[in-house]
This record gives structure tokens, C-alpha cells and sequence, in this order.
């Protein structure tokens, strides 16, 4: 999984950034002038430059905006050095601001004469157009949680400043000089308002009728209270500062200082939202779907579109999901059958994998170590076999990471971080090593090809270093495009001979597989058919074999993003029947590089988008 989660719901709550992550209400927005009769049509040039001006404006507007964002994209230095100091305004107020100059700039793109433009600039416009459209309706429709994002809680396991301002400050925020020290502790005493404005926003929302399942609020005090819980010199908060000053010798009384605004001001904030969530948890109910939130059944289509970006019925998704957990399961039959094991459901027969203590790496501090650096090994393999297939090859680097300590409990099993727009920051793959019992070896080839190469690092790096496309478009994410294209990666690498002579290994890959069509039954199935968190846990125990703690997280995580879950396995597919629809268009003329650069140049888009690229490009070698 990509992690942009943080960098779409801190866009959500600024609102200028719906244009990419969905944030604005389309109900103010104007409509297209008609053309006046006897009036000549705009010049395509002339229009491709109103957009490229639009992109641009949007693109300043989004940082000026979200200093974070400046941070992650490794802006923030020279004339955006203003921006190290700060975080993000999660005002209510400031939202509201934001969302009306996100209908503006909607109404600039919707006054543009799409028809004039082809090529790359009508990508870029239609994929702007997608984007916004979606994200405004929901804006317009669904007043809680993240502005035109479908992520309904402000505070949940996994959303709220508590669980990601720590990584973002240890994990993005440089320490290299004195003046570095100082803006992180000048965020760190912004992180109390940060608090105490998503509290006032998760009150707000709670007397909507919106507050998380008994379940979630139970998984978020969790979380919240082993920060509470830890003495502020052992927090990320102070330690991180305190490690990297001293690595840099940079002299200060930076952990005194640092352990003042955790102890007092932050800590005091980080009450206030316990004290929040203590006081819904007597009432909350434990029904896992948004059915039950104002317009709930309405809510879920609206995620499933922005995240799948199809216009797929929940009933369909549920169908397509059943079909392809008895397709692949088939597949794994035959390959445990030529093992030897005959035994039992697949979904007993992986689960006796996962107790093979052959396969599971000590749960100790070496053992983990051992595990990462294993993993490193694999990346380099299929590092040397990208030539063969990709064109271009991205230039900056990859490092595979544990996820925090202090957020591992609700964390997935792993996710990607991308690095900086200059590549002074690498990408990072983050893996959840909580309990190596839930990682054991045949699962984390595959977890790797998906949040490594050829995943999410070559995929969202390309599109970083892609010449030819806004900055806007660079830093724009579509769930069905990107995790479609991460699931899809998995395939090739399979394709790439990278489970050649390993067959549990090939189990693995088909397991993630299954693991993904298990997502699209039980994610339509709690948000649109009503399944209770139990019903969807022992469906996803029993299918996969999965240990119940990793299937809870992940059910669990599905409850708070709903449709998100959808986006890998509808995204894959698009991906592999453009590939098959370009092979028989061109026949012995089809290269494979060619499709993937294609795919990949041109930057995120919808899979609507993505299907006209990838034909427009089979029409020119054809």
C-alpha cells in the first residue's frame, strides 16, 4: 500500500489540494461559457496554456497551503525555507476557505475548451477533471471526515495528527543544521493546535451522528495511550530530535527542550482527544459499515469510485470478488497438490504455512534485522532484470524500513513512502514487523515487488522524475491506478522469473492475489451488505488462513477507508487486459517497455484516462 494517506487527508483538510485528493463542492462551481455564434474557437495553444497556467497556480496554491506537503516533496528550502517551521492549518475554518478556493479553481478548468486540446494536455485535463469532479461531489454531499475524501473519521488507527505527525517530524522533517533543530521544535509546539483543531472537527462531526465503531475508538486509544504511556524522552517526538542532533554534533538542549512542549502542551492536547473518544465509547455501536452514517450507502459509492475510479456497484464488485476467490484458489490447490499436501480447505492448508516455524524469522531484534537485510537481497535480483522490461528505470533509491513502534498495533503490513521530488530522500518501503509470526518467508517476496520494484517505488518514482507533466500531476495519486499497478507488479515479477524453482514462494504471490480479491467480498460486504467485523474476519481467516491478529487489522482498516480496499485488484485488472488488448492490436510489433513507459511516463490518472493512453499509444505503433 502506498502511504499517501497522509499527504491526501492533510490535502483533504486544506482543501486547495481537492483538486487532487478531493476537496471541494462542486455547487458554486461555473459552468462553461457557450461559444458565442460567428466567434472564432480558442487556438489549441492558447488553451494548453491556461492549463499548464491552472496546473501551476494550483500546484503554488496546494503548497502555500500545506507545508507538510513542501516537507515530503523536498521543497521546502530557499524561498520555501518558511516552510520547515510549520504544519498544517486543520482548522475547520481554514477547510472551509480552502474548499472555496478549490471551487474556483474548478470553475477555471471547466472554462477551458477541452476539445482544443490532445495529446498530453488532454490527459492532464482529464485527469484534473476526474479528480475534481468526483472529490467536489462528495464534498458537496458528505460533511464529515476529510473534505471530498472517503475517510470518514478525523481520528481513527489510522488517521489523526497523534499517529502521524511523530513519523512525518522523525521520518521526513531534516535535521541537518541548527536552523533544522529549531523549525522542528517549532512544529512540535504547533502539534498541540493540530491536535486540539482535529478534536474540535471529530466533536463537530460526532454530533452528525458520525463517530467510529466501539472497535476502532477501542485500536485509537490504543495507539494513543502507548504515546501517552511513554516517557517523552523514549517518545519519536524527542528522541528523534535528540538522536540526529547529536549524530550531527549540532550543540543545543534540544532534548530539554523538546521533553517541555511533549510534556506539557502536547501531552495536555493528546488528553483532550482521549478524554473525546472515552466519552463516545459507552454509546458506540459495532456496526463495521458506513451504511450507517448520514447518506452511508450513498458515502460508500462515492469512495469506491474515487478509489476504484469506475462507476462499479457495490453487488458487482462482491460478485467480481467471489468470482476470483474460487479462480484462485484453484490455482493454489494444484500448486500445494504437487507439494504433497492434499489436505484440508487452501485456506487450512495456508494457514498450516504460516505455523511452519521453517518459515518464520526469529521475533527478536536479530531476527528482524536478518529479515530486512533479506529483503534488500531481493531487491537488488529484480533490480538487475528491470532493463529487460521497463525502458526507463527510476533514478533514486529505495530503503526498506520498520514501521514505528508506536503505530505498528493498527498499521498494515507494509506501505510505501515516496522520497523527494529532487531525490535527496529516497523512497521507503515500510514493513510491519510487530510480530515476524505474521511475515513468514513465502509471504514477503511479493510484499516486496508490491511496496519495492517493480511496485510502488518504480511507479511513483518514474512519475516524480517524469519530464513532459505538471508538478501537479507528479504529485497526484489514484488508488485504482497506483495500488492497481503495485498488484500488477506482483504478476510480473512472477513473469520476470522471480519464483522460478521457488514454489512456496509462487504460494505467496498467489496468496496476495487471493488476499486482494478477499478485500473486494469484504469490504462491499460490511459497507454495502451489511456483514458484521466478525462475519468479515472469519471470512478472510478462513479463505486465506491468515493469523486472526493480521486479519483483524486489516478488516479493520477497511472499516475506516472504505472502498479503498477495491482499488487493487479493479485497478490490476485494467492493467492486464490493456496489456492484452495492445499485444493482439500489435501483435509481434508489441514491447513490453513500450506499454509499461507508456503506462507509467505519463504520470497517476484515472484507469479511464489510463485506457485511452494506453490505446492512443498501440494506435501510434500500430
Amino acid at each position: 500500500m502506498l502511504d499517501r494517506r497522509r499527504l491526501l487527508l492533510s490535502a483533504a483538510a486544506t482543501g486547495v489540494a481537492g483538486l487532487v485528493s478531493g476537496c471541494a463542492t462542486t455547487s458554486a462551481a461555473p459552468k462553461p461559457a457557450a461559444q458565442p455564434a460567428g466567434k472564432p474557437a480558442p487556438s489549441a495553444a492558447a488553451e494548453e496554456a491556461k492549463l499548464n497556467d491552472l496546473f501551476e497556480r494550483i500546484f503554488q496554491e496546494q503548497l502555500k497551503e500545506s507545508p507538510t506537503t513542501m516537507t515530503s516533496l523536498g521543497l521546502d528550502t530557499g524561498e520555501g525555507a518558511w516552510a520547515r517551521s510549520r504544519l498544517d492549518d486543520q482548522s475547520a475554518a481554514t477547510i472551509e476557505k480552502n474548499l472555496q478556493i478549490g471551487r474556483d479553481f474548478y470553475g477555471e478548468l471547466k472554462a477551458i475548451d477541452r476539445h482544443a486540446l490532445s495529446g498530453m494536455a488532454a490527459v492532464n485535463y482529464d485527469t484534473l477533471d476526474f479528480s475534481s469532479r468526483v472529490s467536489l461531489e462528495g464534498a458537496d454531499r458528505f460533511h464529515y471526515g476529510a473534505p471530498g475524501y472517503p475517510a470518514p473519521y478525523v481520528l481513527s488507527q489510522l488517521s489523526g495528527a497523534y499517529q502521524g505527525i511523530p513519523d512525518f517530524l522523525d521520518s521526513q522533517h531534516p535535521v541537518e543544521t541548527r536552523e533544522d533543530a529549531e523549525a522542528y521544535l517549532s512544529r512540535l509546539a504547533q502539534f498541540a493546535t493540530t491536535l486540539d483543531q482535529e478534536t474540535e472537527r471529530a466533536r463537530a462531526d460526532a454530533a452528525r451522528g458520525v463517530i467510529p465503531p466501539d472497535f476502532v475508538i477501542d485500536r485509537t486509544l490504543e495507539q494513543m495511550k502507548t504515546l501517552r504511556g511513554t516517557p517523552s524522552d523514549k517518545t519519536t517526538l524527542v528522541a528523534s530530535l535528540a538522536r540526529r542532533t547529536a549524530e550531527k554534533q549540532i550543540a543545543g538542549d534540544w532534548t530539554a527542550r523538546a521533553k517541555t512542549l511533549v510534556e506539557g502542551p502536547v501531552m495536555a492536547a493528546l488528553d483532550r482527544q482521549i478524554a473525546l473518544l472515552q466519552s463516545w465509547r459507552p454509546n458506540a455501536v459495532h456496526d463495521a459499515g458506513v451504511w450507517r452514517l448520514p447518506d452511508g450507502e450513498a458515502y460508500y459509492r462515492f469512495g469506491t469510485k474515487l478509489q476504484t475510479t469506475t462507476d462499479m456497484a457495490p453487488d458487482e464488485i462482491h460478485a467480481l470478488g467471489l468470482q476470483l476467490v474460487g479462480e484462485i484458489s484453484g490455482k493454489m490447490d494444484a500448486i500445494f497438490r504437487a507439494q504433497g499436501m492434499t489436505q484440508g480447505t487452501v485456506g487450512q492448508r495456508l494457514h498450516a504455512l504460516y505455523k511452519d516455524p521453517k518459515f518464520i524469522y526469529p521475533n527478536t531484534d536479530a531476527g528482524k534485522a536478518q529479515l530486512l537485510s533479506d529483503l534488500n537481497g531481493l531487491v537488488k535480483v529484480v533490480s538487475a532484470k528491470l532493463p529487460d522490461y521497463f525502458g526507463t528505470l527510476p533514478k533514486a533509491g529505495l530503503e526498506i524500513r520498520r514501521v514505528p513502534a508506536a503505530i505498528e498495533a493498527g498499521a498494515p503490513g507494509g506501505y510505501y513512502q515516496p522520497g523527494t521530488l529532487d531525490g535527496s530522500r529516497p523512497g521507503a518501503y515500510y514493513i510491519n514487523l510487530r510480530d515476524t509470526a505474521e511475515v513468514p518467508r513465502w509471504t514477503l517476496p511479493t510484499l516486496t515487488y508490491h511496496e519495492g520494484i517493480p511496485g510502488h517505488h518504480l511507479q511513483g518514482t518514474l512519475a516524480l522524475e517524469a519530464q513532459g507533466i505538471p508538478m501537479l500531476r507528479k504529485t497526484m495519486w489514484f488508488a485504482g491506478y497506483g495500488e492497481g499497478w503495485a498488484l500488477y507488479a506482483e504478476q510480473l515479477a512472477d513473469e520476470m522469473g522471480m519464483y522460478e524453482n521457488d514454489p512456496f514462494g509462487r504460494i505467496g504471490y498467489l496468496h496476495d492475489a487471493l488476499f486482494r480479491a478477499v478485500r473486494l467480498v469484504v469490504d462491499s460486504g460490511m459497507h454495502a451488505k451489511r456483514w458484521s467485523r466478525e462475519q468479515a474476519v472469519r471470512y478472510a481467516v478462513d479463505t486465506l488462513g491468515d493469523p486472526e491478529p493480521s486479519a483483524i487489522t486489516e478488516i479493520e482498516r477497511y472499516c475506516v477507508w472504505p472502498g479503498q480496499a477495491c482499488s487493487y485488484m479493479v485497478g490490476k485488472i485494467t492493467w492486464l487486459r490493456l496489456r492484452e488488448a495492445a499485444k493482439t492490436k500489435l501483435g509481434p510489433k508489441f514491447d513490453i517497455r513500450g506499454f509499461h513507459d507508456a503506462g507509467l511516463l505519463a504520470g497517476a490518472m484515472p484507469l479511464e484516462v489510463l485506457e485511452r493512453v494506453i490505446n492512443d499509444w498501440a494506435a501510434s505503433r500500430a
